[in-house]
């Protein structure tokens, strides 16, 4: 397992290093942006573990510039700003995941296996590449979404999120259902990242549409279903 950690501070580069090599990671460190993603363009990694706060160019850009050039290695971020404007940027900016220092060894590791493994689960989904509501379509295989044959621009993060809504159609998913499966390791619960996130749906794919398909459950959840009602 190759893994490129972009990184500038020598006591968490030496922590991830004697942890991960003992189980077996093949690491390769660059201590600036700008070092880190000319790595990442010339080599490839399993996963690219990626600090926010770094010199010559910041680690938000990196992700973006990797994203940019269409790799789709998972890159799981590294950081002490750990707010719900923090975490919602660097998603957005093509994260897959977002971690924060201080954090434990032990989720470190199950956070990146978690990664690993879901970039091995789209063969999986061949036999069932397609899902649909009403008008709306997600294709697992080409990545895209349409509605009314109109295709609508998602990042990997709302994809996530609109698959797992649509591939539990009319079941209500409390946030914590829906943290373990779109973002498969719980964030702090003090934050509003769900919330965040169905709202960016919204307005994607509800928004200039009659029927609206995402809905809010009074102190349980969300649920997507075919409704004329107005999502609350």
């Amino acid at each position: 397992m190759k893994l490129l950690l972009i990184e500038d501070e020598p006591s968490v580069i030496s922590l991830i290093q004697r942890s991960l090599s003992v189980s077996g990671y093949e690491i390769t460190v660059a201590m600036d942006g700008k070092s880190g993603l000319q790595m990442a363009s010339q080599h490839a990694f399993d996963i690219i573990i990626l600090d926010l706060m770094l010199p010559v160019i910041n680690g938000m850009e990196v992700c973006r510039k990797i994203r940019s050039s269409g790799s789709a290695t998972p890159i799981l971020m590294l950081t002490a700003l750990g707010t719900t404007e923090n975490i919602v940027s660097g998603l957005d900016a093509g994260a897959d995941d977002y971690i924060t220092k201080p954090f434990k060894l032990a989720e470190l590791e199950a956070r990146i296996r978690t990664l690993t493994r879901r970039g091995k689960e789209p063969e999986k989904t061949k036999n069932n590449a397609s899902s649909q509501i009403a008008d709306l379509v997600l294709d697992t295989i080409t990545k895209t979404v349409q509605r009314a044959g109109q295709p609508i621009d998602l990042t990997a993060t709302e994809f996530r999120l609109l698959e797992f809504l649509m591939s539990n159609q009319n079941k209500v998913l409390n946030r914590m259902e829906i943290l373990e499966n779109v973002w498969d390791i719980n964030f702090n619960l003090g934050t509003n990242v769900v919330d965040v996130y169905i709202n960016y749906l919204r307005k994607k794919i509800d928004k200039q549409n009659s029927v609206k398909l995402i809905h809010t459950v009074f102190g349980m959840g969300y649920v997507m279903r075919q409704s004329y009602e107005d999502p609350k």
